[in-house]
């Protein structure tokens, strides 16, 4: 079943069948009409029937299968019956949450959200209570099966959200593990972005007879997000940001840069210029990024500074902006960014800051997207200006009408008789005081003008065809990124970089494991950016990887029980004693090859004496040589064998000259 997106009429929630209670809590809510996705896929759910779903973020998928599942739950069991796997952490505690949010009028309900970077403790005394509903990573989920505290021989549901994002993150073979530990006979919901080859596989092997629901769109994003873009080099980016979070009108804003080192900078920069933000990345505490997240959504925190891995799954209403501050290496992380704004009909902006040499990457993504990206205005320094005094004003309308000024107005009368100064001067003193040292109108410098990257972009679309040097080899960069590529799994042997700790992994090519596959498990169990995971060497039985030093130990222990490829990481720090040399040397033996006679402490020797020792061999052969007559230069004395005694022939050399020399006087005299 293929389905377009369409304005014409739809169903309403309880024309679907559904749940009484769940009618009741989406009332609560607001939600009236089905979105394309939920009208088409909750009929076919409540009948029982397997589902391949594409469609992109933000179109209600969670709610598309989370309510007519719900219907189908029964209550009075107590071992699983709904397993949802997602790929990070944050999408599964959001689609807990919904899950939660939709079944609030179910007497008895239980949802458990389980994922790396919690203690196992809660969720196995939460497992032992009994859960209907469990949403969880795929290496936490294969974890609790392992055990034995996950049990899922009544599972009647299993659902596979944003599949793509897990065959990117290298979870693939996690989760065909775990959809071969469930019953045969069960009911399967795949939901995925794009249908890649392995994404078509899975679903051709473990669905019976899928129903296909496709919701076409005119562009990967929602048509309610206007894209915009703005040409920058280097340090103007600071500049940039400032002047656009001065001039749009905002709720929240998502700010997107690449590394966990950039979100903190780039946040402190921004406090320094008077404005509260606050970083969300990798290294940040799963109790910590969950009161960010809370403080996001009720209002307390207007500005987040993230990474893509930390950001992804993020739905929170009140985000009115996304900011491209850092440009994503591929097409799919703009749309899964911008996708965290305008979500569900809403309305919402996406910002893109673009390099000169980031050119390419712009018209890749105007591509993908199928839309032409505008290139935005900044604001003068006159309009700044004049908003800052346009929000001042309305500041001190807002104070006098809402609140209790009673004290302050005795003390500034106070003051008037005392003083006999005019009000006007009090309370501009009372203005300078509040501002301080701070200017609070911009200085007339020269402002920055939207014209593109200079001479070289006088025509834009001249410029995306890129045909400058610069840019010959680096075509769509965000798709292609050798040299990582190389880093990760090319042989080098040399030392971690600085900053980084070499690690061993217990597998390796042995196991059919990919660096993809390595990269994944320890970004989403250890909340790592994976453009921070070092150098990655695989072996058979083995891989070593560098990742950044100072690592926190629960997060070194999380890392311990993950899996890979059906094999547990035991991640351990690697040797530096020569003991990896050792296991390559079973390595060899392993493979067939005779073992290397090697000393484990090779003594390093100059050439001096590497000469020394060469001379000192012709004088004194080994007692292992042999060397043939045929094999010497005709001027030279063949060595002796093996069993002459070593000093023999330095004896009969100088005996022999000595003769000489005395025959050579004879004859003289």
């Amino acid at each position: 079943m293929t389905t377009d997106t369409n304005t014409g009429s739809s169903p309403t929630f309880k024309e679907l069948n559904l749940n009484k209670y769940l009618i009741k809590a989406l009332d609560e809510v607001g939600y009236e009409t089905p979105t394309p996705i939920q009208s088409q896929t909750i009929p076919l759910l409540l009948d029982g029937k397997d589902v391949l779903g594409q469609a992109q973020t933000g179109t209600g998928k969670t709610a598309a299968f989370a309510l007519p599942l719900l219907s189908n739950i029964d209550i009075k069991q107590k071992n699983p019956q709904l397993l949802v796997l997602a790929p990070t952490r944050e999408l599964a505690i959001q689609v807990a949450e919904a899950f939660q949010k939709y079944a609030k009028h179910i007497p008895g309900f239980h949802v458990l959200p389980v994922y790396g970077g919690q203690e196992y403790g809660g969720q196995i005394r939460a497992l032992k209570r009994g859960v209907h509903v469990v949403v969880g990573t795929p290496g936490r989920v294969m974890d609790h099966i392992r055990k034995g505290t996950m049990n899922v021989s009544e599972l009647k549901a299993l659902v596979l959200d944003e599949a793509d994002e897990m065959l990117r993150m290298g979870f693939i073979d996690d989760v065909e593990w775990v959809l071969e530990q469930i019953p045969e006979k069960r009911q399967i919901a795949l939901f995925s972005a794009t249908m890649p080859n392995q994404i078509r596989r899975i679903a051709t092997k473990y669905l019976t007879d899928p129903q296909h629901v496709t919701i076409k769109q005119k562009t990967q994003t929602a048509s309610t997000i206007r894209q915009r873009f703005w040409p920058v080099r280097g340090v103007r980016k600071l500049e940039a940001i400032t002047r656009i979070l001065e001039a749009e009108d905002f709720d929240a804003i998502l700010i997107f840069v690449r590394t966990k080192v950039a979100t903190v900078e780039l946040a402190e920069r921004l406090e320094a210029r008077g404005y509260a933000a606050t970083v969300l990345n990798g290294d940040v505490a799963q109790s910590q990024r969950e009161r960010t997240i809370n403080h996001l959504k009720s209002g307390k925190l207007d500005i987040l500074v993230a990474t893509d891995v930390a950001a992804r799954g993020l739905d929170v209403e009140r985000i009115s902006h996304v900011i491209n501050y850092d440009i994503p290496h591929d097409t799919e992380s703009y749309v899964h960014r911008i996708g965290r704004t305008g979500r569900a009909g809403r309305t919402g902006d996406a910002i893109l800051f673009v390099a000169p040499r980031e050119k390419r990457m712009l018209a890749s993504i105007e591509r993908a997207t199928n839309s032409k990206i505008e290139m935005m205005e900044l604001p003068s320094t006159q309009s700044i200006n004049d908003n800052r005094v346009t929000k001042l004003k309305q500041k001190i309308t807002d104070t006098i009408n809402n609140e209790d000024l009673s004290f302050y107005d005795n003390l500034i009368n106070e003051f008037t008789q005392e003083n006999d100064a005019p009000v006007e001067k009090i309370a501009a003193a009372l203005a300078h005081l509040m501002q301080g040292d701070t200017p609070f109108l911009l200085s007339n410098k020269p402002e920055p003008k939207s014209k593109g990257w200079g001479d070289e972009s006088s025509s834009r679309d001249r410029g995306s065809r890129g045909r400058d040097r610069s840019d010959r080899g680096n075509r769509d960069r965000g798709e292609r990124k050798p040299s990582r590529d190389r880093k990760r799994s090319g042989a080098d042997g040399g030392p971690p970089e600085a900053g980084m700790q070499r690690y061993r992994l217990s597998v390796g090519h042995n196991h059919k494991v990919k660096p993809g596959n390595i990269v994944g498990a320890i970004a989403n169990e250890a909340g790592l950016d994976s453009k921070n995971i070092g150098r990655i060497n695989i072996f058979d039985d083995h891989s070593l990887v560098d990742l950044p030093k100072g690592m926190p130990k629960e997060v070194f222990d999380d890392l311990k029980g993950a899996w890979v490829s059906g094999q547990k990481l035991n991640i351990v720090p690697a040797d530096n004693d020569g003991s990896e040399r050792k296991r390559e040397k079973r390595d060899y033996k392993d493979r067939g090859f005779s073992k290397p006679k090697v000393s484990d402490k090779p003594k390093k020797r100059s050439s001096s004496s590497d000469a020394k020792r060469n001379a000192k061999s012709d004088d004194k052969p080994s007692e292992k040589s042999k060397v043939k007559p045929s094999d010497q230069d005709g001027s030279k004395k063949p060595t002796r064998k093996t069993d002459a005694k070593p000093k023999k022939p330095k004896k009969d050399k100088r005996t022999k000259a000595r003769k000489k020399k005395k025959e050579l006087k004879l004859k003289k005299k």
